[in-house]
């Protein structure tokens, strides 16, 4: 045990939940991995828990492409990538000079903003026909992608708010996800090793979680076509902003 991270019991559960939310995001709740991201920073110092997660999410990803290869469209996740390596590599670069003190205020604005932007997405439609015409927004929503998954783990809304204005169907939807996560997250290994957000005792934390992130992929899953998915988001806007709030008062 003390190859592993220091927690105790309560955090260790927290973890747990953490895992299962990351299996459940890859199983088409994307969102949810804002949860792991909120649930990490509490019991973890907020930039160290970044990179954390990173090998559960490349584990996630690499189940849900298994189960979705077949959907996947190709031309967004392509045309979504460059901008998307661009905002990596910003996230790094800003990661380098943001001290360790404040990020996780940093981190809880970043949530808090996303998860605003998905509230307005839901409330007034008109958002998504400006989407859908501005000849800007697979660029903007790539670079956004980029530096918000490198920062935060957070790109799971700004993906929701970009493809729900393609109007994909639940399969396809889920499978684009999963493929540009892959590669993003792939990308995304070396910057946060690099930065030393990748530990020899994260990673075998990562590995005692891997059997609740099989669970919730398996949960998730079986939920896909029973479980309204705006209940889930809806559940996960309240949640997220609350947590986002704690860790910015905090």
């Amino acid at each position: 045990m003390k190859f592993l991270p220091d927690f105790s019991v309560a955090d260790w559960l927290l973890a747990v939940i953490a895992a299962l939310c990351v299996g459940i995001s890859k199983a088409g709740f994307n969102a949810f991995v804002i949860i792991t991201v909120v649930i990490m920073a509490c019991i973890m110092p907020a930039k160290e828990s970044t990179g954390a997660v990173v090998p559960m999410l490349l584990a996630g990803d690499l189940m849900a492409c298994a189960i979705y290869r077949r959907d996947a469209s190709w031309k967004e996740v392509w045309g979504l990538l460059p901008m998307t390596l661009l905002g990596l590599i910003a996230g790094w670069i800003l990661m380098r000079y943001i001290p360790g003190w404040i990020f996780g205020k940093v981190l809880g604005w970043m949530v808090l903003l996303l998860m605003l932007v998905v509230l307005w997405q839901k409330i007034d439609a008109r958002l998504l026909v400006a989407i859908m015409n501005h000849p800007v927004i697979v660029n903007a929503s790539g670079f956004l992608a980029g530096i918000s998954t490198m920062m935060a783990n957070a790109a799971g809304p700004v993906m929701t708010f970009y493809l729900l204005a393609k109007k994909f169907d639940k399969m396809t939807f889920v499978a684009t996800c999963a493929w540009f996560f892959f590669v993003t997250n792939l990308a995304k290994l070396p910057l946060s090793l690099n930065l030393g957000l990748i530990t020899a005792k994260s990673l075998l934390m990562n590995l005692t979680l891997l059997p609740a992130v099989i669970i919730g992929m398996i949960g998730g899953r079986l939920l896909l076509g029973k479980i309204p998915q705006i209940l889930f988001d809806w559940i996960l806007i309240v949640i997220s902003i609350a947590a986002s709030i704690r860790m910015i008062v905090s």
